[in-house]
């Protein structure tokens, strides 16, 4: 081997790692640059600021002070505990939830925004990869979306939900997750739904069902066993919340807040992380292809 072939040898394979190291640099710029991107344009949109401070309240304020004494069977005088908490107790970590849904599934349609003005096209042909793009804008619509859950938790004095700083800490990892997952959902509905019309009804007929029949404004009482509850309850319903994965989202989060769980703690993370990879895989799947 001659000098000059051994010093050019040398000299590519040190090129090599500065080579990946500058793409990782690249892609990791792309990537803050489209998550900052993200929050500056839900920040700046008034609607859904108004829209994350209005829908605690109202169903805070008003649906769980009105149905209080309903829940609790205190209205003829005598107390029937369904669950040891009121139900303003019981629908707050639900409202979280709730706040959550709408922000992040909403958040994908800057999907449709992008695609429509031609910022996606130029995206497209830049350095960044497309698992790139489309995690910063994920990333950017799951910020939001725990932002808009971190406006209910405010509410919690009020709600007589007593936090310590663990319960915080704790429920703000079960609101990334699932607000993650929730923004892959939303993305994956953006990439088969071309019009902002479309995309707006087609995501309401999916969020409004998830929510309702997932135990999240009325519990299925865990003093009976499966076969009671089968009784007391439609059946139809029953199989449905216990197929619904976002009933174990709320409970995990009823679990973290106010110390109640309807499942096992373990299967509300479990769910939320496996619903987070498979939707970001279709995600990008879909991503890929457009």
């Amino acid at each position: 081997m001659t000098l000059e072939s051994a010093t050019t040898r040398t000299a590519s394979a040190g090129a090599y790692p500065a080579g990946r190291r500058h793409w990782l640099l690249v892609q990791l710029g792309g990537l803050y640059g489209l998550w900052l991107r993200e929050v500056k344009r839900a920040v700046r949109d008034r609607g859904q600021l108004i829209g994350g401070i209005s829908r605690p309240i109202l169903w805070v304020l008003i649906l769980g002070i009105g149905l209080n004494p309903y829940f609790r069977g205190e209205v003829y005088g005598e107390v029937t505990f369904v669950v040891p908490f009121t139900y303003l107790q019981f629908i707050f970590p639900a409202v979280i939830a709730l706040n959550i849904m709408f922000t992040s599934v909403q958040s994908a349609v800057s999907v449709i925004w992008d695609r429509e003005f031609g910022f996606l096209r130029e995206v497209m042909v830049s350095p960044l990869s497309r698992a790139t793009v489309l995690l910063g804008k994920i990333l950017g619509g799951t910020t939001v979306a725990v932002l808009h859950g971190c406006l209910v938790l405010i509410l919690a004095r009020f709600a007589d939900v007593p936090l310590t700083v663990f319960d915080v800490l704790n429920a703000l990892g079960l609101m990334a997750m699932l607000a993650f997952a929730l923004t892959c959902l939303g993305v994956v509905i953006a990439n088969r739904i071309r019009t902002f019309e479309g995309f707006g009804v087609f995501s309401n007929a999916i969020i409004l069902p998830l929510y309702f029949t997932s135990s999240s404004i009325f519990p299925l009482d865990p003093a009976l066993s499966r076969a009671q509850t089968r009784i007391a309850y439609p059946d139809w319903l029953v199989t449905i919340v216990e197929l619904n994965p976002l009933t174990y989202a709320v409970d995990a989060l009823r679990g973290a807040l106010i110390n109640y769980n309807q499942f096992p703690p373990w299967m509300g993370v479990s769910i939320m992380a496996g619903a987070g990879v498979v939707l970001f895989a279709v995600a990008l799947y879909d991503f890929r292809r457009a």
